[in-house]
């Protein structure tokens, strides 16, 4: 039997199934933090596409490197690769015809110092030169076909400026390949000016492809894609022509009537132009560019290299996301490949994958109004991974941050029963399997199955479960400071970090807990998460503690069978109050009227005996010296963190007020304590 023989190539059938999923954890961290810091939703993603992650390159090194790519075509090459090539068949066939005049001894004297002087005469335009040479009786049959040559060359460049690789196919042509060049001009040309007129047919365009379709290597499937495909390399030349010196285009015009010693070429291919700039207006054919290089190019190369600017400044607008309605789908990844290589084309890929991970997996919602916004599902996420960095901080050591699973039904008493009916306790396994083999042995129940297997089967009398002690309920208010002073001083992310870490904690770990999150700045009022945590900057000035008291007191009163826990986050003292009239009163310094306000409402949090904690931002003494009497008069602590440990302090607090001190050393001795936080081995 023959062997089985197999060919590889690049998978083309939609997304990569074998390519890494995305990561959504590091992507989602640096947009809450952006959200938090004040940007919207959709900003923050867009941000973190433009920076990138950790091992992933971003739009921004995707960009650089277009334009650094751009910049060196430009500074690399210059324009006049045609006209020196020509200059250089030119001289050399200059010089193959003074040295034959020079041998041919048999030439009438007369008649080699005539055509001497002719040669000595050219004028010194290239394009003059070659045209007067055009009625010359060369003596010297290589100083012909250098001569013919040029004719050739430039036929061949005009060719490959509308038709990518002409030069090459061209390559010492008959005139029966010239002949079939005019006849598929004249013939496209004729379809294009039927499609003008709206008269063309799809019949039309197949008869022509199927005659000429060899000359077009890109296979247009319609009209359509031959258009775009002629119009982008149309226009390619045309803006190279007008980055040409007028000198230049001067010389090329004048050479342009001896390519291929046909005129008619030259009509065919201005018409073709005509066409196709009527057809495609939108196409940049006015521009230009400055190349400064050395090395030259000519008339074919030079196009392909502008529409490799071209494509280039397509893929920097895509990759800029800056107009309205950018998607990451947007960018051509076929453009990015040729331009910069695969490894580029996979990571705008990647990144195009996580935009669509982020607005399809739910982390990302649209609201009544339009506008993006991070989900519920996204809020966990992010609040969890705050919660594990608050955990390593607490724990002073690395990978020992995880939250033990306490649920709700408190510590062990080392004690167990038999279970019933809505125990929520943890089962106690080895009294659970001791029981069912003490009753499988009484009952005379075997313990072979029907399959020969021997195991324990387990029946609800069996299930003993641990009982645990009783833990009390807590009704929690966090008042977090939004005055301006918070955002100006760099407090306002850690603030929010901190309310979040705290909120999924009692969410996730003491579901029976109440939390109440409370903004204070000139007025105080109650926030969901949510709004919290994409609250922007508040520039108003005010600090009004005794409102924001008033609103912890009714929560704390909703929940008369909880412990009270008030948890104060601030960097300045109490500058506004309410008034009887519900009017906010603002003086700075602080009014006595206001200290007063605010110290009555902390005695009301006091006699309805909350476990009262401030957290003291800032070390301003005069505010030191408030917040210590403050916390005195209620028996409250006062701990001041620096920024990145307040949500380990604010963490910490809670759960030591939830049950007795830890005897803990070090840092935050006094913040743990609590239940169902575990930080160790």
């Amino acid at each position: 039997m023959r062997g089985h023989r197999s060919r590889y190539g690049r998978y083309a059938g939609g997304p990569d199934p074998l390519a890494p999923p995305v990561d959504l954890a590091e992507a989602l961290d640096a947009i809450g933090e952006d959200v938090m810091a004040g940007y919207s939703p959709e900003r923050a993603m867009r941000e973190f596409l433009r920076r990138g992650g950790r091992d992933q390159t971003g739009l921004d090194d995707l960009a650089r490197r277009v334009a650094e790519r751009r910049r060196e075509l430009l500074q690399r090459h210059n324009l006049d690769g045609t006209l020196q090539e020509v200059r250089e068949l030119l001289d050399r066939a200059l010089l193959e015809e003074r040295k034959q005049l020079a041998r041919d001894v048999a030439m009438d004297d007369a008649d080699r110092a005539f055509r001497e002087m002719q040669l000595e005469n050219l004028p010194p335009s290239t394009a003059a030169a070659v045209s007067e040479l055009s009625d010359y009786d060369w003596s010297s049959r290589q100083a012909r076909e250098d001569y013919e040559k040029i004719k050739d060359l430039l036929g061949r460049e005009m060719l490959d400026q509308r038709f990518a690789g002409m030069k090459q196919a061209l390559e010492n042509a008959t005139d029966e390949d010239r002949a079939a060049i005019n006849e598929m001009l004249q013939d496209l040309n004729q379809l294009l000016d039927a499609h003008r007129r709206g008269e063309d047919t799809d019949q039309q365009f197949r008869d022509f492809m199927d005659k000429h379709g060899d000359f077009f290597p890109e296979n247009p499937q319609d009209i359509d894609e031959l258009l775009d495909a002629l119009a982008q390399r149309a226009a390619a030349a045309q803006r190279m022509r007008n980055s040409m010196t007028q000198e230049q285009r001067d010389e090329l015009d004048a050479l342009a009537a001896q390519a291929f010693g046909s005129p008619e070429l030259m009509e065919s291919l201005s018409q073709l132009d005509s066409n196709l700039q009527a057809l495609r207006p939108g196409e940049d054919w006015g521009g230009s560019e400055r190349f400064d290089g050395e090395q030259g190019l000519g008339l074919g190369d030079g196009t392909g290299v502008l529409q490799d600017v071209a494509d280039l400044d397509d893929l920097s607008e895509q990759l800029s996301q800056s107009y309205g309605g950018a998607r990451m789908d947007d960018l051509d990844l076929d453009k990015l490949s040729r331009q910069l290589g695969d490894q580029a084309a996979v990571d705008a890929n990647t990144l195009q994958r996580l935009e669509k991970a982020l607005r399809d997996t739910g982390y990302m919602k649209r609201g009544s109004d339009g506008q993006l916004r991070l989900s519920p599902k996204a809020m966990r996420q992010l609040g969890k991974a705050l919660l594990r960095d608050v955990a390593q901080r607490m724990s002073g050591r690395q990978g020992q941050r995880d939250l033990r699973q306490a649920g709700a039904a408190g510590e062990p008493s080392g004690a167990t029963r038999e279970w019933a009916f809505g125990d929520t306790e943890p089962w106690d396994v080895t009294r659970t399997v001791t029981n069912a083999v003490l009753r499988s042995v009484s009952e005379g129940v075997s313990t072979r199955s029907s399959d020969g297997r021997t195991g324990v089967r387990l029946d609800i009398r069996d299930v003993e479960v641990a009982e645990t002690e009783a833990r009390t309920q807590a009704a929690v208010a966090l008042l977090v400071d939004t005055s301006f002073s918070m955002a100006m001083d760099g407090r306002w992310v850690p603030m929010k970090r901190t309310a979040l870490a705290l909120h999924t904690l009692i969410r996730s770990r003491f579901r029976g807990d109440h939390l109440q999150l409370i903004g204070f700045g000139r007025h105080a009022e109650v926030m969901e998460i949510e709004e919290l945590t994409g609250l922007d900057a508040m520039w108003d000035k005010g600090t009004n503690l005794h409102h924001a008291l008033l609103l912890a007191n009714r929560h704390f009163r909703k929940h008369p069978n909880a412990q009270p826990v008030l948890l104060i986050v601030t960097d300045g003292e109490p500058t506004s109050h309410l008034e009887p009239d519900g009017e906010v009163y603002f003086s700075y310094p602080p009014h006595p009227l206001t200290v007063a306000y605010a110290v009555r409402e902390l005695d009301n949090a006091g006699r309805l005996g909350a476990q009262t904690t401030f957290f003291r931002l800032g070390e301003d003494p005069g505010l030191a010296r408030f917040i210590d009497s403050m916390a005195r008069r209620v028996d409250g602590r006062v701990i001041a963190p620096e920024l990145d440990d307040l949500g380990a302090a604010v963490v910490g607090s809670y759960l030591g007020s939830r049950g007795p001190r830890s005897a803990m050393g070090g840092q935050y001795g006094d913040w743990f304590g609590g239940r169902g936080f575990w930080v160790g081995d």
